[in-house]
């Protein structure tokens, strides 16, 4: 059973890898996203931001994925960005995806955000379903300043 907890240091470089690796599997763009995102190796570090937060799913003392918020600079008023959801393969399809979301969503409640903001792509089919199953709606140009100019999805949810 795996179990969702704040994100830690020494998971920096646990999930750096297991960003990068879902990219290469859906074989997705590198330039202009999170791929290449300077940030990606250090997260422990970036979300020591204000109004920030990092959910770890981890199972059997394993790093298996990750799901944050964020304040996104550029945004407006209290909307922050769902970001850093990603998982490894043998993760999927259990239901961690789901409760790393939620986790994410509640806690972005608490941190009294009135919308999230999500940045996505194609490659990402899958991950699309589950951001429509939770009542995010497709708008149609980006939010914010996240410097991912490579990401053509892009959905809003209001808390």
């Amino acid at each position: 059973m795996a179990i969702i907890r704040k994100i830690r240091k020494e998971d920096n470089q646990a999930l750096s890898k297991i960003i990068k690796s879902v990219f290469v599997e859906f074989d997705a763009p590198r330039e202009g996203t999170v791929f290449s995102d300077s940030t990606t190796d250090s997260l422990f570090e970036l979300f020591q931001t204000m109004k920030s937060v990092c959910f770890v799913a981890e199972e059997n003392n394993k790093v298996l994925g990750s799901c944050g918020i964020f304040p996104t600079p550029g945004l407006p008023e209290n909307y922050a960005e769902l970001v850093k959801f990603y998982l490894k393969p043998e993760a999927r399809g259990k239901g961690i995806g789901k409760q790393l979301f939620q986790t994410a969503i509640d806690a972005a409640k608490d941190l009294k955000y009135t919308h999230l903001y999500i940045e996505s792509q194609e490659s990402f089919k899958d991950a699309l379903s589950l951001y429509e199953n939770f009542n995010f709606e497709y708008i149609d140009h980006p939010l914010g300043d996240s410097g991912h100019h490579n990401c053509g999805i892009w959905m809003l949810k209001t808390l």
